[in-house]
């Protein structure tokens, strides 16, 4: 019997320009029935990062290049990295270590969940209209930072803010500070451990943004080979997704400072939060993908 042919062998061999391995790049994607969602919507978007990632060609110029032939050295590069995207599944910024929100680039590693947050759409507008003024808000923190992501963009979007970043995860905590150093915001943001805000002792900030952990035990159990690369403990909300959302609101009277702002993404779980907390005025915020994904409230709405 014959070997099996090896397309990547072959298209390393025998392909020559840009094209050429984008089209054999989504090929070989469609064919290993990828997930995308790690910033990337099909198989073409994420193919040209890539290809444009290990050529260190400019995004915005991709195309431009599609019919540049490249040396061998290149082909073999690129081949492999869409070996590894195609055959083991690795979402592509662990690939690069390299992840964007918007026009923010940040370190990313498989000790942080993979930064993608509707917080970021309103972090973006400084939470206008819920603060009218972001030169007054004076402390601010992102629980369950990770990457250190929403941090520094709480740091941007409140330049007189004191910002903290905390985790229960003293890995993820080391990537958010690569980060942090990254953007020249040492002075500015200090990194805390802590579970969601018990080892905060009685800090109090005028806005709290949080990301948690909120994919529910049905979700976790049907996720795609991509996300399972990602720490499950950046994943898994237990039963009905919020575990960690009911002890955030059961903390967070005694971290928000009167009249202060607490922002949390909850995914696909405004049904199950609602019923939970019926008598709770949740303020839904409306991001690219709709109003059930991040909900407000001011401390003085939060439960008793």
């Amino acid at each position: 019997m014959g070997q099996t042919p090896d397309p990547y062998a072959d298209a390393a061999a025998q392909l020559g320009t840009i094209r050429d391995l984008l089209r054999f790049a989504v090929t070989r994607f469609r064919a290993n029935d990828l997930a995308f969602g790690h910033g990337f919507s099909d198989a073409r978007a994420e193919a040209a990062y890539l290809i444009g990632w290990a050529l260190d060609l400019p995004h915005a110029d991709f195309d431009q290049y599609l019919d540049a032939r490249l040396t061998r050295e290149e082909i073999a590069a690129i081949v492999e990295i869409l070996r590894r995207r195609a055959e083991a599944r690795i979402p592509s910024p662990y690939l690069t270590q390299e992840a964007w929100l918007g026009d923010y680039r940040f370190h990313v590693d498989e000790r942080v969940l993979i930064p993608r947050s509707f917080i970021a759409d309103l972090l973006h507008e400084g939470l206008a209209p819920w603060v009218a003024d972001p030169e007054s808000i004076g402390s601010a923190i992102d629980v369950c930072t990770g990457s250190g992501c929403l941090a520094i963009l709480l740091a941007d979007a409140f330049p007189s803010a004191r910002v903290h970043g905390s985790d229960i995860s003293t890995d993820a905590l080391e990537v958010a500070r690569v980060n942090v150093c990254d953007y020249g915001l040492g002075d500015r943001i200090e990194l805390l451990q802590s579970d969601l805000m018990n080892g905060l002792a009685d800090r109090r900030y005028d806005i709290v943004v949080c990301n948690p952990p909120y994919v529910d035990a049905a979700g976790m159990t049907a996720l795609p080979q991509e996300y399972r690369h990602e720490p499950a403990l950046a994943l898994a909300g237990g039963a009905d997704g919020l575990d960690l959302v009911r002890k955030l609101l059961k903390q967070a009277p005694m971290h928000l400072a009167s009249g202060g702002l607490l922002v949390v993404e909850i995914g696909h779980n405004r049904g199950a939060l609602e019923a939970a907390y019926p008598t709770v005025p949740f303020t839904w915020l409306e991001t690219h993908a709709g109003d059930e994904f991040v909900f407000l409230l001011r401390r003085e709405e939060l439960p008793a």
